[in-house]
């Protein structure tokens, strides 16, 4: 078992912009740095690197620019956003096992002033050959399909999509670092942007960001000899369900919902011994507000279809029955691929949140949907 055999000890970030004028591998270098500052640790203590296989920075070139020695330990998750966690749930099997001390796991892009994830491209992949010709050529106009199938399901509308996007701007607003920060907005603002792919609106879109992030792993034992309160992995998770392809998963009898997302969640609980309730934040990823609805369904939050009633009264907001992203997540501080997520459960974890949730409950992190996912659950130490 790997659960509370390995903890954060350290987390950094760059600034987030929407034009970092500079190099990938220069935020990533900078991100790591802090990471590593932040541990009370330097590179020469680092042996292990993984990052997503869309990070346009090879281990070699970062391990070479930060000083870091010999590596044991490297490696790449694949499928965009769905690898933030896995990233360090590989670094949880290679500390665990032996194979590395300390594990960075970092992720750096250039999403807005370099290549925008939004915009159609060709695609080499030749499942795609069914789908772009029909117009689904972006992210947005294919989670188009499952959000509309979704209302139709549960009896839902949009405003229930605009609730999540109010509250995370909310969040955002309070929180310095956040690229919103001060620009609240109302549900009125939400039903005024303009359609990017009906029932889609441009607040139901992330950000678009510039920016790197970083976090350091290594085993509970060390962990607790470094300057910064560890944030203890109860549980890292990864997960593919029947079906799998890229945010419409036609292939499946039914696209209204996330079945790896089901497949993760099953594992947190299991590893942790924790249950939904016990939760008292959740960073759930945020890259289109339908999927925060069906992420909440599916990890056991509330029944299918119930979730537009939970996040109904502020449920999702900070005094709210379970707070979902208090920095703001992708849609109010940062679209790093999930990793500022990662960052903001740790500063939970630690009680140094801007926007901290009271309690001492664990803190649930999700990565990317509509893809192979995964999730962790972290705590503090006893």
């Amino acid at each position: 078992m790997i659960s509370r055999t390995a903890a954060i000890a350290g987390i950094g970030a760059t600034e987030f912009s929407k034009d970092s004028g500079r190099s990938e591998l220069r935020l990533a270098v900078e991100a790591i740095r802090a990471a590593l500052d932040d541990a009370g640790l330097r590179p020469a203590d680092v042996s292990g690197l993984v990052t997503f296989t869309m990070d346009n920075n090879s281990e070699i070139a970062v391990a070479r620019e930060l000083g870091i020695g010999e590596l044991t330990f490297l490696t790449r998750i694949g499928y965009g956003g769905g690898a933030a966690c896995a990233i360090v749930q590989q670094a949880v099997l290679a500390v665990t096992a032996g194979l590395a001390d300390v594990v960075v796991c970092y992720r750096a892009l250039n999403e807005r002033s370099g290549r925008r994830f939004g915009q159609a491209y060709a695609s080499p992949d030749t499942d795609a050959g069914w789908h772009v010709p029909t117009g689904l050529a972006t992210p947005a106009a294919q989670v188009a399909m499952v959000a509309r199938r979704y209302l139709h399901d549960h009896g839902a509308s949009t405003d229930d999509f605009g609730r999540v996007t109010v509250a995370a701007r909310r969040h955002a607003a309070t929180n310095p670092h956040a690229w919103f920060h001060g620009r609240p907005i109302t549900l009125d603002d939400h039903r005024a942007s303009r359609w990017i792919a009906e029932p889609l609106r441009l607040l139901d879109c992330c950000q678009e960001s510039d920016g790197a992030v970083a976090v350091v792993v290594t085993t509970v034992d060390r962990a607790r000899d470094l300057p910064r309160p560890p944030a203890v992995i109860a549980a890292a998770a990864q997960g593919s369900g029947p079906g799998q392809f890229v945010m419409t998963s036609y292939y499946r009898p039914t696209v209204a919902g996330l079945p790896e997302i089901a497949v993760t969640g099953r594992q947190i609980w299991a590893q942790s011994g924790y249950r939904p309730a016990d939760v008292r934040t959740a960073m759930l990823y945020d890259h289109f507000t339908p999927y925060v609805l069906m992420q909440l369904e599916e990890l056991g939050f509330c029944a299918p279809g119930e979730a537009r009633h939970l996040i109904a009264d502020d449920g999702i907001e900070l005094d709210g029955r379970l707070p979902v992203n208090p920095h703001g997540g992708q849609l109010g501080e940062a679209y790093i691929h999930g990793m500022n997520g990662i960052a903001e459960a740790v500063r939970q974890v630690r009680g140094t949140a801007v926007n901290q949730v009271p309690g001492g409950g664990p803190v649930l992190v999700t990565a990317g949907t509509g893809v192979p996912t995964s999730a962790l659950l972290l705590e503090a130490t006893p």
